[in-house]
């Protein structure tokens, strides 16, 4: 007689950043890594740049990375992306920001994970299908305004991924958000190849076990 081992929940994920990004993480060490942004950063900044005004550069840098932590932390964000690395003389305005799992109620009982996704689909113009490392995820983009009453300071476009924790019990899910500050009057296809870096990324994921 054989027995099956019950299966386990993986108890973390591995993501792939392109080069020149960096991590922030957010339960321990955020400070440190912030700090070793900002040198980055200051380190980087062009020759010529005239001395007297690299404080003030480096202040408006750590308040602004900051800000994007302070967000991402109360929203439930666990780990911050973000380029650290000019591309091609660019500085990229996007971020990453994976939270942590979030219980969601089954549909109906015994549904499971994917009629959840199905149900959210239908509620989420644009939403569609994807699949990660084996997992079924949810995948939705929208245009986000500028709104003050909403705490949005900067329209951006984001896409997200709701993807399940396979095998959690009670179902658990994880968010991974994707953020590109849109600059008035900016090409719409300089970011469709942002969001088509953001998926390629998203093909780097993969569950980790103990």
């Amino acid at each position: 007689m054989t027995t099956t081992e019950p299966r386990r929940a993986p108890n973390g994920f591995n993501l792939v950043p392109p080069p020149g990004w960096d991590v922030i993480p957010l339960h321990s060490g955020t400070a440190e890594a912030m700090d070793r942004i900002v040198r980055k950063a200051v380190a980087q900044l062009p020759v010529g740049f005239p001395k007297d005004d690299i404080p003030q550069a480096r202040l408006k840098l750590a308040q602004e990375i900051k800000k994007v932590v302070r967000r991402a932390s109360a929203k439930g964000g666990m780990t911050i992306y973000l380029p650290t690395e000019r591309l091609h003389g660019v500085a990229l305005p996007v971020s990453i920001v994976a939270s942590e799992p979030i219980e969601v109620p089954r549909v109906r009982p015994n549904s499971g994970p994917e009629a959840v996704l199905a149900a959210l689909a239908s509620e989420i113009p644009g939403a569609e299908m994807r699949e990660l490392d084996g997992t079924a995820a949810l995948r939705s983009e929208r245009d986000v305004l500028a709104d003050a009453a909403q705490d949005v300071d900067v329209a951006h476009r984001q896409v997200e991924y709701f993807v399940p924790v396979p095998d959690s019990a009670p179902d658990k899910y994880l968010t991974f958000s994707f953020s590109a500050l849109i600059a008035p009057g900016s090409d719409p296809a300089f970011y469709d190849t942002l969001v088509e870096l953001f998926d390629a990324v998203m093909g780097t994921f993969r569950w980790s076990y103990a």
